[in-house]
């Protein structure tokens, strides 16, 4: 799989994955993990959904956006990407939160649209 770059609602650079499932800023910070199309921390909690190149939060708000993305809000120009740190290693997963009830998809950004999404 080829690597994919997680833009903000600045079309900033803000996180990126090589293999599909693991997302990592760009300092090296292991973040979150896909799991089938939805988006995890590695503390189990559930952040938002990943689909036709958009995660949006559990509110069905726009947070990032990949060049392949479809749909949503105007997408703005894309930003260099910044050079990355090493990976540092994973943590082990926990058991996932159960997902919440599915939002209606947005077309709205959400306020949570930089590295802050990754924060618990």
């Amino acid at each position: 799989m080829s690597e994919t770059t997680f833009y903000n609602k600045r079309g900033e650079p803000i996180a990126y994955t090589q293999d599909g499932e693991h997302i990592y800023l760009f300092n090296g910070k292991p973040v979150a993990y896909l799991y089938q199309n939805s988006v995890y921390t590695y503390s189990g909690k559930h952040l938002g959904v990943y689909e036709n190149g958009w995660i949006r939060d559990n509110n069905g708000q726009c947070v990032f956006f990949t060049s392949e993305a479809t749909g949503g809000p105007m997408k703005p120009m894309k930003q260099m990407k910044p050079m990355k740190n090493l990976k540092q290693l994973k943590p082990l997963k926990s058991l996932k939160q159960i997902k919440p009830a599915r939002a209606m998809n947005s077309s709205q950004w959400s306020e949570l649209s930089s590295g802050i999404f990754f924060d618990v």
